[in-house]
């Protein structure tokens, strides 16, 4: 898109200025590795009187499971997807998440303790790290399969204390990257279509504010800064669901909603997921929390916003491994040719051992991960 912009149409690259940060948040990157029709796509000016079609481009059909086209649809729980998961752990172990609608749900306390009893159906085991995963015995019908955990981190004099279990069937929805390390049995052409995939780095900041009284008298919800750490700044989203209430007073506290893509202009769009990844894991709190303080003190400043007084925490959730990889006409040859994606290749089942997880559709969307769980399941469903 940049390209385009300043050599096809000779504008001043100055005049993208504004927009460096406005594909961060749905590719990671900005408009030097975004292609121009994903701009256009976008709404992102410079198309217009060009007559081209809003309709998707070539490659853009090959998963049979992913989008058919979005919907103008957006809805967001108080505290993300993580209502998602919740509501599934109280179908599987309902004493583990009081309640039953999805409403009450939301400000349901979670009782730990109730994940992982002696003699229920569904074990919940959190802090355990996959380490190995293999066929014992025939991969078709009466087979089972070998799983060897430890503790997260858990490294006891240079050794790792690993449990096993075994099991008929298992679906791997773990990042696709991960899985040639934990199960090498796969087939090499198997284990590099897997590996091709990449996580792309972001950042999700939550401040709270003692109130928001700054955003009323500037007339604003959020804000862009493409020359700070975080590029995004809005209040959160205004949602009320069962006991929980938005705050409506903006002399009430709230919580700022701040994100940054970590990416490396100039470079191929997979060079920049990993550069970033790098800089997000070297880069220290105290150096964010400065930036952050800075960039709130000159946006916000002129309604009355003070840091030193309005700040009353700060939460930096680095996410060096987030959204999962889309193809694009840039970096990806056979994105345009209409050859198969390495995501196809690579989400193929191995025996009793199913794979699952966004990156199986190469779409960083919940309903694409909810989609290829359930192929994963119902692939295994059917060896019986």
């Amino acid at each position: 898109y940049r390209q385009s912009a300043t050599d096809a149409w000779r504008r001043d690259p100055g005049v993208l200025w504004p927009f460096e940060a406005s594909t961060h948040g749905l590719f990671g990157v900005g408009p030097d590795a975004v292609p121009a029709q994903d701009a256009f796509g976008l709404g992102l000016p410079g198309f217009q009187g060009m007559g081209l079609d809003s309709g998707p481009g070539p490659g853009q059909n090959h998963d049979s499971i992913r989008h058919e086209g979005a919907e103008d649809y957006y809805f967001h729980f108080p505290d993300g997807n993580a209502t998602l998961a919740r509501l599934m752990v109280r179908r599987l172990v309902p004493q583990a998440m009081p309640g039953s609608t999805v409403e009450d749900c939301v400000t349901s306390r979670a009782r730990y303790d109730r994940l992982d009893l002696p003699g229920h159906r569904v074990r919940i085991r959190l802090g355990s790290a996959v380490l190995r995963v293999r066929h014992a015995g025939p991969s078709g019908r009466g087979g089972h399969v070998e799983v060897a955990y430890g503790p997260a981190g858990g490294v006891a004099g240079g050794k790792v204390r690993a449990s096993t279990v075994t099991a008929r069937q298992v679906v791997l929805a773990c990042w696709h990257t991960v899985i040639p390390a934990i199960c090498p049995e796969l087939p090499t052409s198997q284990r590099e279509a897997l590996a091709y995939a990449i996580k792309v780095p972001l950042v999700y900041t939550n401040v709270l504010l003692r109130r928001w009284t700054a955003f009323r008298e500037l007339g604003v919800q959020g804000f862009t800064s493409p020359g700070f750490w975080h590029s995004h700044a809005a209040l959160d989203y205004p949602v009320s669901i069962g006991g929980y209430r938005h705050p409506n007073d903006p002399e009430q506290p709230i919580v700022l909603h701040l994100s940054r893509a970590a990416c490396r202009p100039g470079l191929p769009a997979r060079e920049q997921h990993r550069a970033g990844r790098r800089e997000l894991l070297a880069t220290p709190f105290e150096a964010i929390e400065r930036d952050l303080r800075e960039q709130l003190r000159r946006a916000l400043g002129p309604g009355g916003f003070d840091p030193a007084r309005d700040i009353l925490g700060i939460t930096v959730n680095r996410w060096p491994h987030g959204y999962a990889y889309q193809y694009n006409s840039l970096d990806d040859p056979f994105w345009l040719a209409g050859a198969e994606p390495p995501c196809v290749r690579a989400r193929q089942r191995h025996g009793r051992i199913a794979i699952a997880n966004s990156d199986s559709a190469a779409y960083a969307y919940t309903d694409a991960a909810i989609d290829h769980g359930r192929r994963a399941v119902r692939e295994l469903l059917a060896l019986g």
